[in-house]
């Protein structure tokens, strides 16, 4: 064991190297050995892994071919040349994937990587919405179940929900099941926009005196917020957008001291690509993302555990409100 434990981590010190500066080199000598698994069983399973801004440095800098937000994941998932993809996310991420592949095999390493948001919202919550607002288009984010995008319209994520709201030409549309982002889209447009009262147990924590206590302990920071935060957050922070449009901001603008007002792995990752950028970091765990390990990738690989499957009558309709999104 000693041996292979030294080979793996022979093998995998290039990886290393550019995540040394929030990994401590105890922690790699521990993800070494299936950090070099997993990258052989890729090669040998023509599989690809597809990560999002949420997971661990491990897994974003060390074994994923494609990372992202959400949207970025849903488009790459349509280009990716691989028998297998495996979702390093939450699980309605691996069914975007698996509508937008359905001849690939997907998989996700916990199937109870879930999400607050797709929880709050089930398919008849949605066919209620449209016969108490009969006629008025249903914009539903991507963080819900295949079940729920098929009773939609169209799909959107934080990073285009301003543009697919506006696209569809109506004054009044429904969005669903974000309450914050719907509200943070509201005041960015004449639309009138009708909002579920779902949350992200992650962002909702962030209080706008969070905000004024940041700055008054670091006067100098530049504060990003994401748009599932309240309102009263986004208002007071200094700039709000998607995780990519985060990411976006810190490299083009290199603020000298900034919070992202996320989930925690956000700043990890960001970070190992501006090491001149020092990040505060007051952030909230994601429990569901934190779900998803090496040891249970490496697993998934090895066994083609747990594959995600879509009832037809559901997948179609789902795919077409997806597809509609990515044509915008």
């Amino acid at each position: 064991m000693a041996n292979l434990s030294s080979t793996a981590l022979a093998r995998t010190s290039p990886l290393y190297d550019r995540v040394k500066r929030v990994i401590p080199p105890p922690e790699w000598a521990v993800f070494a050995e299936d950090v070099d698994a997993i990258l052989e069983l890729k090669r040998s399973r023509n599989a690809v892994i597809l990560a999002h801004n949420y997971q661990t440095p491990e897994i974003f800098h060390g074994v994923a071919d494609i990372v992202g937000d959400s949207l970025l994941l849903a488009r790459e998932a349509t280009k990716v040349d691989a028998d297998i993809i495996v979702l390093a996310g939450v699980h309605f991420m691996a069914e975007t994937a698996k509508l937008l592949n359905p001849e690939k095999t997907v998989l996700i390493p916990d199937l109870s990587a879930g999400c607050s948001l797709a929880e709050s919202i089930n398919a008849q919550d949605v066919r209620l919405m449209r016969q108490r607002y009969p006629g008025v288009p249903v914009v539903t984010y991507v963080n819900t179940s295949a079940a729920v995008k098929a009773e939609s319209d169209i799909c959107c994520t934080s990073g285009n929900a301003l543009k697919v709201v506006e696209s569809l030409g109506t004054e009044r549309v429904i969005m669903l099941p974000d309450e914050y982002l719907a509200q943070n889209i509201a005041a960015q447009t004449n639309v009138k926009i009708v909002a579920w009262k779902g949350h992200c147990e992650v962002h909702e924590l962030f209080t706008a005196s969070d905000v004024r206590q940041l700055r008054e302990n670091h006067p100098d920071v530049t504060i990003l917020a994401h748009p599932e935060c309240p309102p009263e957050v986004v208002a007071e922070a200094d700039f709000s957008g998607s995780t990519a449009a985060m990411s976006d901001f810190v490299g083009t603008k290199r603020p000298p001291r900034v919070v992202l007002l996320t989930e925690c792995s956000m700043s990890d990752n960001i970070a190992v690509l501006h090491p001149d950028v020092e990040f505060v970091r007051p952030c909230n765990l994601c429990p569901h993302m934190k779900r998803i390990t090496l040891k249970n990738i490496r697993d998934a690989l090895e066994t083609g555990r747990h594959e995600v499957t879509i009832d037809p009558a559901i997948a179609a309709p789902a795919r077409l409100a997806v597809e509609r999104m990515l044509a915008i």
